[in-house]
């Protein structure tokens, strides 16, 4: 059996001296604590390869440390001690991420099964993981950040896809890495030694995207003072990554379905039919069959488009990636800034966890450059993601109990919940216009939500850009 730092948290000095003795003589070192208090402080300090922590302690419980556990240490597995042991109690342990359990009384054979079991699995995760991670970084996927099986779907169907020539529809929300999946498939494939070429077609009005796109002759509209290469032809013999697809008109749309039929362009203006070798990629963050319903997208198009589709998970559909982009982004910005930031608070990991992501890794990431910049201790705690108005609770400090029936206390949950979101949408939304001094094209893109939908959360919200004060 490996060696390794172990923790025992108990409040009882049996357990802790017994627990001690066992795994001494299994050349395991080992700390202990009293309190879970105690064990966070510990943790804060030094690295454990196995926590043994009970459930049922005075003042912080055992799910609270194992809460803990997850913030600071996140690989850490943790066995949990109960002496009530219910299926309840054991679901409720592994459901905030305990790797095993044990009741008491137990004997040193059944402890010493557990911790040799649950460090047996520690090591095939981390196998696991390093193999991934060694994966990603031969294909490319250095700049992707996530572990979860949504990812491990998104990191195959890249590979498999970039040894063809096959038109690719890359979808997912604002924020999700559509143009790094693009890159991605470009420096897998056997094009990567020639150009990748990305427009973003939601920015650009449609005479000068086609303009981008074909290019034009000279002479062949006003200010058309110099023959201009397209796009498609600077692409040539690389890949051409189309972004927010959904944007181009109806016009636009008929001369690139012509294009991906027939593989050649006609410059504005021009006559002559110029050959292209291009690798495709379109990308958007609507539901093109629904543009397609309403008559905004053409069909025969979105089926031209639509051969190998990926599909990009929000972050809130891979939370299990969450606790890993934190670190990622932790060490990368304590370097940028020069601080020295340890982890992040057990309250703010919980937090981030259950957040909704409406932009994505970008906010996330946001977030947490924002904390790293205004913390003033070794820890991100609450007041450093600046997303509550904190002088509200003031006006909420009485100790009057109020008896409430099972529908006003559903009712008044509902209002908590629902004035705390717009609270915490307010301070976002404010933060991001502050940031980019009131300009609210730049301030949607730096948080990863499109322009229409960022104005419509300012006009719910009450804020105007005319008005910053």
């Amino acid at each position: 059996m490996e060696e390794c730092n172990i923790l025992v948290v108990d409040d009882e000095a049996v357990i802790r001296d017994g627990l001690q003795r066992i795994l001494n003589r299994e050349s395991f070192r080992v700390d202990t604590c009293k309190s879970g208090h105690a064990a966070i402080e510990l943790l804060q300090q030094k690295e454990f390869g196995l926590i043994i922590t009970d459930l049922k302690m005075p003042g912080m419980d055992g799910i609270e440390v194992l809460k803990a556990v997850k913030a600071l240490q996140p690989n850490v597995p943790v066995i949990m001690i109960t002496g009530y042991a219910t299926v309840d109690t054991a679901v409720d342990a592994m459901k905030h991420g305990a790797a095993d359990y044990i009741a008491k009384p137990f004997t040193p054979e059944q402890i010493l099964d557990k911790v040799r079991r649950v460090l047996e699995q520690r090591t095939i995760t981390i196998d696991e993981i390093c193999l991934r991670k060694e994966i990603i970084s031969h294909n490319g996927f250095h700049q992707f950040i996530g572990e979860s099986r949504e990812m491990q779907k998104v990191y195959h169907r890249i590979i498999h896809v970039a040894a063809t020539n096959s038109t690719v529809l890359i979808t997912g929300e604002s924020g999700t890495g559509k143009e790094l999946a693009a890159r991605a498939i470009h420096e897998n494939s056997p094009r990567k030694e020639k150009p990748f070429v990305a427009v973003d077609c939601s920015s650009l009005a449609e005479t000068l995207l086609e303009s981008e796109l074909f290019g034009h002759v000279k002479g062949s509209f006003t200010g058309a003072v110099l023959t201009k290469t397209g796009l498609f032809k600077i692409a040539d013999g690389g890949t051409l990554f189309l972004d927010e697809i959904s944007n181009i008109s109806l016009s636009t749309q008929a001369k690139l379905l012509r294009v991906l039929q027939e593989r050649k362009i006609t410059p504005i203006g021009g006559t002559q039919l110029v050959p292209i070798d291009i690798h495709l990629i379109a990308a958007t963050n609507k539901e093109l069959r629904l543009l397609v319903n309403e008559g905004l997208f053409r069909e025969d198009l979105f089926f031209r488009l639509n051969i190998i589709p990926i599909e990009l998970p929000p972050l809130r559909n891979r939370k299990q990636d969450i606790p890993i982009l934190i670190r990622h982004f932790l060490k990368k910005y304590t370097v940028e800034i020069g601080k020295q930031i340890r982890g992040v608070a057990p309250d703010v990991m919980s937090f981030l966890e259950n957040y909704s992501y409406p932009g994505n890794v970008r906010e996330l990431e946001n977030m947490i450059e924002r904390a790293v910049v205004l913390a003033e201790g070794d820890i991100i705690r609450n007041e450093d993601l600046e997303l509550w108005d904190r002088d509200d609770t003031s006006a909420h400090g009485g100790s009057e109990l109020i008896p409430l029936n099972a529908e006003e206390l559903k009712e008044m949950k509902r209002h908590i919940r629902d004035h705390a979101m717009e609270t915490v949408e307010s301070v976002f939304v404010r933060n991001a216009l502050e940031r980019n001094n009131w300009n609210v094209t730049r301030a949607a893109e730096e948080t990863g939500i499109l322009r229409p939908n960022f104005q419509s959360m300012m006009k719910k919200l009450g804020i105007s850009a005319k008005d910053p004060h």
